[in-house]
């Protein structure tokens, strides 16, 4: 894959995430779909995360898309939640989130070319 689509493929993915914390939001601002502006708002998010994280696993594994994507989709609203709504952000909370976000990096330099290379040199 060129290195082009790849990031192409990354950039969708990202804006899945995006799309996918903008969802979250709106859900919980929707009051379980009774409110008409939060709930259209949250339709539309729905609609483009799914869309853009169609787009980005055509050449992104599953695994670690589907990985990349609820990563950014948790920590995003978690972080933006107590911003927007009556939510707090502990210490605690702040840690284990800290963890997500250092797994979906490390998922992304596993996914590396790089990296990849190595591995296979050193195995031989």
């Amino acid at each position: 894959m060129s290195p082009q689509k790849s990031a192409r493929s990354w950039l969708a993915l990202l804006l899945a995430g995006g799309f996918e914390v903008g969802y979250a939001l709106s859900v919980n601002g929707s009051d379980g779909f009774s409110n008409l502006t939060w709930s259209l708002v949250a339709v539309v998010f729905f609609l483009f995360t799914l869309y853009f994280l169609s787009v980005a696993l055509k050449r992104i594994d599953v695994g670690i898309g589907y990985a990349v994507w609820a990563g950014i989709g948790a920590v995003g609203a978690a972080l933006l939640g107590p911003v927007f709504f009556d939510e707090t952000l502990t210490l605690v909370k702040a840690f284990w989130l800290a963890v997500i976000i250092g797994g979906v990096i490390w998922l992304k330099l596993a996914d590396s070319a790089q990296l990849a290379a190595r591995g296979r040199k050193s195995a031989s």
